[in-house]
C-alpha cells in the first residue's frame, strides 16, 4: 500500500512537472523571443546563428530551473494545504466506520486558507454527532425491547412448567393458564405498538381523513374502561360538548384517547376520579383527560414522551412504556400540540388541541 502511494506521488509531482514546465517554456520562449527581437531592431545587431543557439540554451535552462522550483512550490503547497487536512479528515472517517462516534476534528486555525476545509469538518462533526445520538437510541431501543420482551416470556415459561406438574388442581390450572394468556396479550400488544410505532416514525402510516363525530368516539373509548374504573370504584366525571365533528383520522385518534385513558385509570388509585373534557372554539378543538392519581415529578415529566420510558416503576407491569410515545406521534402527524400538567400525588392532566380540519392544520403548518 505505502508502495503504491510513493509511486502515486511520483507520478503526480511528474505531472505537475510537465505541465509546469510545458506552461513556462510557452510563457518564457514567446518573452525572450520578443525581447530579443526588440533588442536587436533597437541596436540594429544582427541575430547570428551562435547568439540564436546561445539564447535557446539559456531559454531552456530557465525553463527547467522554474519548472523545478514551481513543481517544488506546489508541492509543499499541496501538502501543508491539502494532504495534511485531508490525512486528519481520512483517519477521523476510519474511526467512524470501526465505531467510535465521540470522534471529533479541530478545525484548523487559519481560517482563511483553509475555509473550505473548515466548512466539511464542521459538517462531519455535525455527521458524527448525528451518527453518535442514532446509535445510542438504537442501543437503548435494542436493550429496552430485549427487557420488555424477556419479562412476559419468562413469566410464561414459570406458568408453563407449573402447568406441567401432576395432581393439579382445577382452580390452581386456571389461574396458571390465565396467567399464560394475559403475559401472551401482553407480549402481542407490545410488538403490536412497536410495529405500530415504527410505521409513524418512518411515515409509513398516513392519515386517512374524514368526517366523523369526535363526541361519541370518546364515550365509546371511556365505556371500554367501564369494569376498570367499577373494581376500583373511581368517580367519571365527563363534560363532552355534544355532535362535535371533527376531519381526521379515527383510527390513530382511538389510539391516542385509549392511551390517555389507560394512563388515568393505571395510575388512579382506589376511590380516586378521572375526568374527561371535549369542547370546541372555532376551528380549535380540545380534549383534556384528568386524574387523582399519583401524578409526575419535573424530571420525570422531561422523558414521559420517550421510548420504554416509565417513571412510576410500580406500575411497570402493566404497560411497556410505549403508549405516550404513540401519542405524541400520533399528535404531532395530525398537526396537533399535546400539554402536560401534573404535580405529585395530586394528579395529571392531559391536554390534546386539534384543528377541527384536518386539512387546516396541514395548510397552517406550511405556512
Amino acid at each position: 500500500m505505502k508502495k503504491q502511494i510513493k509511486l502515486q506521488d511520483v507520478l503526480r509531482m511528474l505531472n505537475h512537472f510537465v505541465v509546469f514546465f510545458l506552461l513556462a517554456g510557452f510563457v518564457i520562449s514567446c518573452c525572450t523571443m520578443l525581447f530579443v527581437t526588440i533588442l536587436s531592431n533597437t541596436l540594429g545587431v544582427e541575430m547570428t546563428k551562435e547568439n540564436i543557439s546561445a539564447a535557446a540554451k539559456i531559454t531552456f535552462l530557465n525553463v527547467i530551473f522554474l519548472s523545478l522550483l514551481f513543481s517544488v512550490i506546489d508541492e509543499i503547497r499541496r501538502r501543508i494545504m491539502i494532504s495534511k487536512p485531508t490525512k486528519r479528515i481520512i483517519e477521523a472517517g476510519e474511526k467512524i466506520m470501526k465505531g467510535d462516534f465521540d470522534t471529533r476534528i479541530v478545525p484548523l486555525k487559519n481560517n482563511y486558507a483553509y475555509e473550505n476545509f473548515n466548512e466539511i469538518i464542521e459538517c462531519f462533526n455535525k455527521m458524527a454527532a448525528e451518527l453518535g445520538s442514532v446509535e445510542t437510541l438504537r442501543t437503548d431501543f435494542i436493550a429496552n425491547v430485549s427487557h420488555e420482551l424477556k419479562t412476559p416470556l419468562a413469566v410464561m415459561q414459570n406458568y408453563g412448567t407449573m402447568l406441567m406438574q401432576p395432581n393439579l388442581s382445577d382452580e390452581e390450572r386456571v389461574e396458571y393458564a390465565k396467567g399464560v394468556t394475559l403475559n401472551s396479550k401482553r407480549l402481542a400488544k407490545l410488538i403490536t405498538n412497536i410495529l405500530k410505532l415504527n410505521k409513524l416514525e418512518n411515515q409509513q402510516i398516513f392519515p386517512m381523513t374524514a368526517d366523523y363525530n369526535l363526541s361519541e368516539q370518546l364515550c365509546e373509548c371511556l365505556l371500554q374502561f367501564e369494569n376498570v374504573w367499577e373494581e376500583k370504584e373511581i368517580e367519571i366525571d365527563t363534560q363532552i360538548e355534544d355532535d362535535v365533528i371533527i376531519n381526521s383520522d379515527k383510527e390513530l385518534l382511538e389510539l391516542v384517547w385509549n392511551n390517555l385513558l389507560s394512563n388515568a385509570f393505571k395510575f388512579t388509585d382506589k376511590g380516586g376520579s378521572v375526568k374527561l373534557l371535549l369542547s370546541s372554539k372555532g376551528n380549535k378543538i380540545k380534549v383534556r383527560v384528568e386524574d387523582t392519581g399519583c401524578g409526575i415529578s419535573p424530571q420525570t415529566g422531561k422523558h414521559i414522551f420517550e421510548k420504554f420510558y416509565q417513571g412510576d416503576t410500580s406500575h411497570a407491569l402493566e404497560g411497556n412504556g410505549l403508549g405516550l410515545a404513540l401519542v405524541k406521534r400520533v399528535v404531532d402527524i395530525m398537526r396537533g400540540e399535546i400539554n402536560v400538567e401534573s404535580a405529585v400525588n395530586k394528579g395529571t392532566a392531559f391536554t390534546v388541541t386539534l384543528q377541527r380540519s384536518a386539512t387546516d392544520g396541514l395548510e397552517k403548518m406550511d405556512e
